[in-house]
């Protein structure tokens, strides 16, 4: 099960802690939702996730204002003693003191937002939806081209890399070379990235590892991409039938999700920039409704009915 350290993702959303003395890098999240305890604090525990993060907004924490102090202090005691990951206050409210004592008690942090509880529930959500999507790391080379997201496969020596640079030579980005990092977001989504350790960087053999960004700038590189379709290369083999209509799609699955695929063979004279460039508009173009190999079967019936005398 994927899971994210609270340090970090106290970090991405700018959160302050307001129990120091805690570590955050020592408690890992590992659930995806939220809850806000309103109920829990009025003393209703049954059927309560203790594994979830728990948020307080104005309604809860104008409601434990209203609290006398022992009540106050029972009603956080009981959400303490489940042992959730943390407590977070938006709008910046501050716990009372005898709150702060008693998470430092149960060492169960509390940190706080400036955010609305809405809007930080929103991007809380879409945080924790990235970082615990489940991920496959395979070898690969993902490229944004014409705004559609390559994944280019093959076995080593077949030019990913050297397709991928030109193609960023011709106004493309590079997303991620030799390893690509997929993480699937829903039932529909499937996004990559290069690992950190190997962000914008490129082996070519017989030249070396090259920093994309650094030789050719900022705007030929993208930090992730959510993937349409993947490219398969292989070796031209003249006994081997490779697909020419298309009328019946390949695809490649990934974490439940599949892709369309292509399997291009490659042989010395191919220009492979320039045929997935071509495979990506021919992708767009099906999606928005022309198919250019059922058009050909359409026209070759139409034509033989006619050769027939049947129109």
């Amino acid at each position: 099960m994927s899971s994210i350290h609270l340090q970090e993702l106290s970090e991405k959303m700018q959160l302050v802690n307001l129990t120091p003395e805690i570590p955050l890098r020592d408690i890992e999240i590992s659930n995806p939702e939220l809850n806000r305890p309103a109920l829990q604090l009025a003393g209703f525990m049954d059927y309560f996730d203790s594994s979830r993060i728990q948020i307080i907004g104005l309604v809860e924490h104008e409601y434990v204002q209203s609290l006398p102090e022992k009540k106050l202090v029972k009603a956080f005691e009981r959400l303490f003693e489940t042992h959730i990951p943390c407590l977070i206050m938006a709008r910046d409210f501050k716990p009372v003191d005898s709150v702060l004592a008693m998470a430092l008690q149960h060492r169960v942090p509390i940190l706080s937002t400036p955010m609305p509880t809405s809007l930080f529930e929103a991007r809380l959500l879409r945080q924790l939806e990235i970082s615990l999507a489940p991920m496959v790391a395979i070898h690969g080379v993902l490229v944004d081209v014409f705004g559609e997201g390559v994944l280019i496969l093959g076995d080593s020596g077949l030019g990913k890399s050297e397709a991928a640079l030109e193609l960023i030579k011709r106004g493309h980005r590079l997303v991620a070379d030799d390893s690509v990092e997929i993480r699937r977001y829903s039932e529909n989504e499937l996004v990559g990235r290069a690992p950190e350790v190997t962000r914008y960087l490129m082996e070519l053999r017989g030249i070396g590892v090259i920093d994309v960004k650094a030789l050719f700038g900022v705007e030929c590189v993208e930090d992730e991409k959510q993937i349409s379709m993947a490219i398969r290369l292989e070796e031209w083999e003249h006994k081997k039938v490779f697909n020419r209509l298309s009328m019946k799609e390949e695809y490649v699955e990934y974490l439940g999700n599949k892709l369309v695929c292509y399997s291009v063979p490659i042989s010395p004279g191919r220009n492979t920039a320039v045929i997935v460039e071509t495979a990506a508009v021919n992708f767009r173009q099906k999606r928005m409704g022309y198919d250019a190999a059922k058009e050909l079967e359409r026209r070759v019936e139409e034509k033989m009915l006619r050769d027939r005398g049947l129109l």
